[in-house]
């Protein structure tokens, strides 16, 4: 599959993978400071953002699409970085094809399984009547009682887009449904090149148990917390790019 990707910079290749219902818009700012010195390639991952829908989305699958975007880029080696969902499509392809794999940041994401917390987001999504809205504040109204957190919402109403002046949901969101319980399973990963993972303080993605089982399949790996939630980037922005500049 051919996904859809942006481009800044230019140096030494470093790819930005983003989280579920996110975008390669996602990394904005973030994306504009690190071109200063790296060919910055942010991804839109299979049925996400501007890249082609697919029934299946296994972690597998995710992680040979990037091959593919690799060897059409004539990257041989990339620094890797992946937040969330991302970040376990960014430790399958390191244990996959480590050898493509110079560094690895894997923001807030453990291996284990996680608890349901999206599926009905999902579902509330897929419940709006798009054929009566008008704007995005119409489909936030309708959101409003299933999803009470106004920056959850906020971060979903980008996935909306305008085709033909009708607002359609540019996610896949039957296919992100169906595979959801794939996102949600463990993850056997390994890595034995330098690595760091990066977690917020106040979030409950990386527990100290997952700590100690990440130093024991990630040979070199390096642990810092930041304070913030899940969302570490957007949270604390300059302590983020001051934590990967200094590992890379």
């Amino acid at each position: 599959m051919q996904l859809h990707y942006q481009t800044l910079g230019e140096g030494p290749p470093l790819v930005l993978v983003h989280g579920l219902f996110g975008s390669a818009d996602n990394w904005g700012n973030i994306a504009k400071h690190f071109s200063q010195h790296y060919q910055v390639i942010s991804i839109d991952l299979r049925n996400h953002g501007r890249s082609p829908h697919s029934e299946s989305q296994s972690y597998a699958d995710m992680a040979d699409d990037l091959l593919q975007l690799c060897n059409a880029l004539g990257l041989e080696q990339i620094c890797l970085l992946g937040h969330s969902l991302g970040g376990k499509v960014a430790m399958q392809f390191a244990t996959q094809y480590p050898e493509r794999v110079s560094k690895l940041i894997v923001v807030d994401m453990a291996m284990r399984a996680y608890a349901d917390e999206h599926t009905h987001l999902i579902n509330a999504m897929m419940t709006v009547d798009l054929s009566h809205a008008q704007s995005r504040n119409d489909v936030d109204r309708e959101l409003k009682a299933p999803i009470s957190n106004q920056m959850v919402r906020q971060f979903l109403l980008t996935n909306l887009v305008k085709v033909e002046e009708q607002l359609q949901w540019r996610i896949n969101l039957p296919a992100i449904r169906d595979n959801y319980p794939k996102f949600q399973a463990a993850l056997s990963a390994h890595f034995a090149k330098s690595s760091l993972f990066i977690r917020g303080e106040r979030s409950h993605y990386v527990s100290e148990s997952d700590v100690a089982e990440i130093h024991s399949q990630f040979a070199d790996a390096e642990i810092i917390s930041l304070p913030t939630d899940h969302w570490v980037h957007a949270e604390q922005p300059q302590l983020f790019i001051q934590a990967v500049e200094n590992f890379l």
